[in-house]
């Protein structure tokens, strides 16, 4: 058997039987003089995860992005971002140059900083980062913890990214902006978990499917989303043919830095004024649930994975 005929999320559950059972969550805890240091790192790939429209500016901002879009997800203040490169020999240095000078663009502007890294040749375009945050015990916030009746929520809108992934295939590079240039919620985390109004939280960074399928299994509930309550990305409405087309890249595509995150009812309020939210459906006791039209419809576990 081969890793192909698994899939990423199968090869990940089988690691982490081999390490000892790992905790699912955006990234890894360690504890911190009466803190949590939370530490994270994401592999991107020239020919996987770079689109040839991409400028190198853009290759940088994304490597950056990804790391710090798991720091959000935690509820942590990002400390720092590490990032190792492997460069294909013949890769003129005005194009490097500018992937770093991406790298620097995205942590400066979510507030930190690159602390180091390594650089060395590589047959493939490759960039690793690893961010570092840190959160009090009292704020961390997790994928465990959603109960039956708490609200879901998303920040932001859903479905630029796989919106603007059908853009470039058709020259609408005015269209791909959401997926060239994420921006990860770091600041709206923060405030979340100020808030204790937050049960339960990730960053919906592989499609919403898989993240509430990700988001039920951590905390042993189910879903509901209700359809109309849907925050569908303006690109996505722009180039959609359909009403379904644009279900499926919101579902499906991945590359929304979103947070998806439940609520306590009775706090909904306090987690509206730490940032802009909208409730998209409920926890429930079991199964990950569509209502559209009058009809509940199962949503399958599947969505944007690594080598698919």
């Amino acid at each position: 058997m081969r890793f192909s005929d698994i899939g990423e999320r199968s090869l990940i559950s089988k690691i982490t039987e081999v390490l000892g059972g790992l905790e699912h969550d955006d990234c890894a805890v360690v504890e911190l003089d009466g803190d949590y240091l939370v530490v994270t790192t994401d592999m991107l790939h020239r020919e996987t995860d770079f689109p040839d429209q991409a400028t190198p500016w853009q290759i940088g901002w994304m490597s950056a992005a990804v790391n710090l879009s798991d720091i959000a997800a935690m509820g942590a203040e990002p400390l720092g971002v590490l990032i190792a490169s492997g460069i294909p020999p013949e890769t003129d240095l005005e194009f490097v140059e500018e992937i770093f000078e991406g790298i620097r663009d995205c942590v400066k502007a979510h507030g930190t900083e690159v602390l180091g890294g390594d650089t060395d040749a590589h047959r493939e375009l490759t960039i690793c980062g690893t961010a570092l945050g840190r959160v009090s015990r009292e704020r961390i916030l997790r994928r465990r913890g959603a109960r039956p009746g708490d609200l879901l929520c998303t920040t932001g809108s859903l479905g630029g990214a796989g919106a603007g992934l059908k853009a470039l295939k058709i020259g609408r590079i005015d269209l791909a902006r959401r997926l060239l240039e994420p921006c990860p919620r770091v600041r709206e985390g923060i405030a979340l978990a100020g808030t204790g109004a937050v049960t339960a939280m990730m960053d919906n960074s592989d499609g919403l499917a898989l993240s509430l399928h990700d988001l039920a299994e951590a905390g042993g509930t189910g879903f509901l989303v209700e359809c109309e309550r849907i925050p569908i990305a303006e690109e996505v409405r722009a180039i959609a043919e359909s009403d379904d087309e644009a279900l499926e890249m919101v579902l499906r595509a991945g590359g929304d830095l979103e947070l998806l995150l439940t609520v306590r009812e009775d706090m909904i309020d306090d987690a509206r004024k730490a940032c802009e939210l909208t409730v998209i459906g409920r926890a429930v006791e079991t199964g990950i649930w569509l209502e559209r039209d009058g009809s509940r419809i199962p949503i399958s576990r599947r969505g944007y994975e690594h080598g698919s």
